[in-house]
């Protein structure tokens, strides 16, 4: 990657176009292939930091470290060197070379890292170990991308030297980078996967080194002589360079904070993040062309960066004032834009650039012009890049781990626009440019709420709400009452009222187990489900949670468990589940995964063949492992991509469903080490020896008919469905770059997925489930009711579509009474459809006895085993 400072333009020559229109392309390609590994790399680190924005923030802080030492270390020699185009080609070449060898060795060490890192590390050893180890193995590559650009700016100063500008070659570069970042999102890494992609730059690399050589061939290598000027004093040399560092810290830091702040209203997707890049970057080559058109050598240099530093804090804090608009801006787009998958991505481009184009307009200006000023004051181009991208390099620890969560987004920001006028000449603050953006700064930091997006139904309030590095966290109650969990203003699964699925969520893997005594659960959210499971003190729940404020807000949620005083709550651990699974050397009986939403930053490598076969080596013998699907937040490609890639790991496989509900329908994935079938005898057996009965039967799951009837799919159901559907790989990210496409633009209602689902599954077979009942008379007819059992939850779920909720119970019966006594009838076994018709009777007889009376009438004669409406009869004089 390659960028060149912009200086005034002289008339091109006539000989010079071939070689200015070879030099445009190289740069294109330059910008193209360092932003396109950024990319690439950020998603590979992405893996075992566990998130997104560590993941962003580790990169973009090695990239400019790598940067700052290159052209620190290398400058002078380049800047003496002849033949300034051959550094250039082996630098190219250097980048290349160590992209490929990264192809190789990336897996390994992501895997090394997650090892150094540990299950359970501090949080200075974590985030040291996240951010010197991308450093360290990226610097071959940074280190040589930062000799690349004084030795570019050599190359493109004898071009100069011949008759034409370089402006053009710096729109190229930055116009490549944003393709860059761009082609590698949005086409190259889905189509080709993080590999493949990071090849593409590795030919552009090779091209760029080969290229130069054509451009300024051996017998126009003869370097330009030097342009001589009075050099600065001391000091003012010093400040310039102080103005450099601090500007290159500032920049990062201001993308840092408006990146973590718009997560909470984009959709926080791979594309977000490439969106969001591409408008920095536009807007920073926009200032930069700027400044070579309309302002270099025309004005005093102090008085035009005094300017420039005043511009700057007012344009931070014209694009700080957007993001409180950028809620409604972006519901706006959307609907201008027409809706749809286009329109959403538009929509985010636009609120990107409405917070990034006026600050990196002039950020790109102001570079240029700090770098011509260290030049012409004897520094060098290359010492003015060091200092700057060095400065840059630190801002993603200092901002967006340090003082985000300390201060908030909203002071952080006004203080970078103050930080800006700090940097102005003390006699320039007697002048109007100086003070007014400062007054501006100190009146919002007054007058405006937080940057804190959290929404709020009517007649409720906010809990608790808690801002993290990776997150903001909080706890919303409704006018009833009932909190939810928010991360980044996104509800998440569970709330203080959602014992029933939350712990389903719990028990279901639990009783499939004959006997665990040590659990794992990957994700907290709530907490309800792993409490649920420690209920059972036979059982040593760990819980593993990346994010330190959805710990701090689990303990809201623990009076919905209504727990006997004295009940050990799970062992909580904060960390990335996957790179717990792959440090720690315990081994659990079971292992459940919570639900991740697919799409949302780093979700999609928690749904990778790797990651599952990692889980798989962490169970005990005869040990089971249940992944949690949102299918409300999944589109069936997608599905079926992890369905396939769960397969590759657990052939046995089979597939569940948590509830049967049709709002938000969740599937279970079930592997066992064994991959064995399911034997009924076992269930019934771990029934009885369950801690809990009487919680079990509170959650539906009294029987073994309704613990097995949650299954929807075995093995063979589940290898047609997910067909030869694209494995989900660490470098085939086909869930992070599929998944959003729903997210997005939903083109379907969960329940038409379910149902859908369910059509393609069909009814689970016996045989592929269950283990055979041999000679057993008495289990072959426990098979058989099994079986209806299955038939009849099929049929509840597709009567259930029709159904429109309606406080009034005739209203209601008139709509399922016909459809649930014949379910009843089906499976006399299938509580589900006869307990609502007891709850209706109840509520009729208060206006219509008789009525009561014929409805429990019926209900007795459909399944008469069961002797709840009999007794309800009686007790209605029937």
């Amino acid at each position: 990657m390659s960028y060149v400072v912009a200086t005034p333009a002289v008339p091109a020559a006539k000989s010079a176009v071939r070689t200015l229109t070879l030099a445009t392309a190289l740069m294109g390609l330059s910008g193209f292939a360092g932003l396109g590994y950024q990319i690439v790399w950020t998603e590979q680190f992405g893996v075992w930091l566990g998130h997104d924005i560590v993941a962003v923030l580790a990169v973009v802080a090695a990239f400019f470290g790598g940067l700052g030492a290159g052209a620190r270390l290398l400058a002078g020699w380049i800047a003496k060197s002849a033949v300034p185009a051959r550094w250039y080609a082996g630098c190219e070449f250097a980048i290349g070379a160590w992209g490929l060898i990264l192809t190789a060795v990336m897996p390994g060490a992501n895997a090394w890292l997650a090892a150094l890192t540990g299950p359970e590390p501090s949080a200075l050893w974590q985030w040291s170990v996240a951010f010197v180890g991308p450093f360290v193995l990226l610097l071959p590559a940074t280190f040589a991308m930062g000799a690349t650009l004084p030795a570019i700016e050599r190359v493109t100063a004898r071009l100069q030297s011949e008759g034409y500008a370089i402006g053009r070659l710096y729109a190229a570069n930055t116009l490549g980078a944003v393709a860059g970042v761009l082609a590698s999102a949005f086409v190259l890494i889905p189509a080709l996967g993080l590999t493949q992609t990071a090849m593409v730059c590795v030919a552009l690399n090779m091209v760029c080194a080969v290229g130069v050589l054509v451009i300024a061939p051996s017998r126009s290598l003869a370097a330009t002589p030097a342009i001589t000027t009075q050099p600065a004093s001391p000091a003012a040399s010093r400040r310039v360079l102080v103005v450099l560092a601090a500007t290159g810290a500032l920049g990062i830091g201001y993308e840092v904070v408006v990146v973590r702040v718009l997560s909470q209203i984009a959709q926080d997707t791979v594309y977000t993040f490439a969106l969001l890049l591409a408008a920095y970057l536009l807007g920073t080559a926009g200032g930069a062309a700027f400044y070579q058109r309309r302002l270099a050598g025309r004005y005093a240099p102090e008085a035009l960066r005094s300017h420039l530093l005043s511009a700057l804090a007012a344009a931070c804090l014209v694009g700080t004032g957007s993001l409180w608009a950028s809620e409604w801006m972006l519901g706006t787009m959307q609907v201008m834009f027409g809706g749809g998958y286009g329109a959403a991505l538009l929509a985010e481009a636009a609120i990107a650039l409405a917070a990034f184009a006026l600050p990196t307009l002039v950020m790109g200006a102001l570079f240029s012009h700090l770098c011509v000023e260290a030049t012409a004051a004897g520094r060098g181009f290359g010492t003015a890049l060091a200092v700057n991208t060095l400065g840059a390099a630190l801002a993603p620890l200092i901002f967006g781990v340090l003082l985000v969560p300390w201060l908030g987004p909203k002071a952080v920001l006004l203080a970078i626009s103050a930080a800006y006028l700090l940097l102005l000449p003390t006699l320039q603050w007697r002048r109007w440019p100086a003070w007014a953006p400062a007054l501006a700064a100190a009146a919002v930091l007054l007058a405006t709420p937080d940057l804190a997006f959290v929404e709020v139904p009517e007649g409720g309030r906010i809990v608790s709400y808690r801002n993290g590095v990776m997150g903001a966290v909080s706890v919303v109650e409704d006018a009833s009452g009932v909190g939810r969990l928010r991360i980044d203003n996104r509800q998440q699964e569970g709330s203080n009222a959602s014992l029933l699925s939350d712990a389903r969520l719990a028990y279901l893997p639990m009783l499939l187990h004959p006997a665990p005594s040590d659990a794992l659960f990957l994700g907290l959210g709530t907490g309800l489900t792993a409490a649920s499971a420690a209920e059972d003190r036979s059982l040593k729940v760990d819980a593993v949670e990346l994010l330190p404020e959805v710990i701090a807000a689990a303990p809201y949620f623990a009076s919905a468990l209504d727990a006997a005083p004295g009940t050990p709550g799970p062992h909580v651990l904060a960390g990335d589940a996957r790179r717990y699974v792959r440090a720690t050397s315990k081994r659990y009986d079971l292992i459940v995964a919570d639900l991740f939403h697919p799409a949302r930053s780093g979700a999609g490598a928690l749904y990778t063949v790797e990651h599952f076969a990692a889980i798989r080596s962490r169970l005990r013998e005869g040990g089971l492992f249940c992944q949690w699907l949102p299918l409300h937040q999944l589109d069936l490609a997608t599905l079926r991509s992890i369905t396939r890639s769960f397969m590759a790991v657990y052939p046995g496989g089979s597939a569940l469903l948590a509830t049967n509900s049709l709002e938000t329908p969740v599937l279970g994935l079930i592997g066992r080490l064994d991959d064995a079938r399911i034997a009924p005898s076992t269930v019934q057996q771990r029934l009885r020896a369950i801690a809990l009965p009487t919680r079990a039967a509170q959650l539906q799951l009294a029987d073994d008919y309704s613990v097995l009837g949650s299954f929807i799919a075995g093995p063979a159901q589940l290898a047609r469905f997910a067909g030869v559907a694209p494995l989900n790989t660490d470098d085939q990210p086909v869930v992070a770059h599929h998944a959003p496409l729903i997210t997005y633009a939903p083109d379907s209602l969960p329940r038409q997925r379910l149902a859908a689902l369910l059509q393609e599954l069909q009814v689970p077979s016996s045989a592929d489930l269950l283990q055979p009942p041999g000679d057993d008379a008495l289990a072959a007819e426990r098979q058989r009711r099994q079986a209806a059992y299955w038939v009849a939850r099929t049929h509840f779920i597709t009567a259930g579509m029709a159904v429109q909720p309606n406080a009034d119970p005739r209203a209601m019966l008139a709509q399922v009474q016909v459809p649930l006594l014949a379910i009843v009838r089906e499976s006399p076994e299938f509580r589900p459809a006869y307990d609502p018709l007891i709850q209706l009777a109840r509520a009729l007889a208060r206006s219509d006895a008789t009525a009561a009376r014929a409805l429990l009438a019926e209900l007795a004669a459909a399944n008469p085993a069961r002797l709840d409406a009999a007794q309800l009869l009686r007790q209605l004089g029937g």
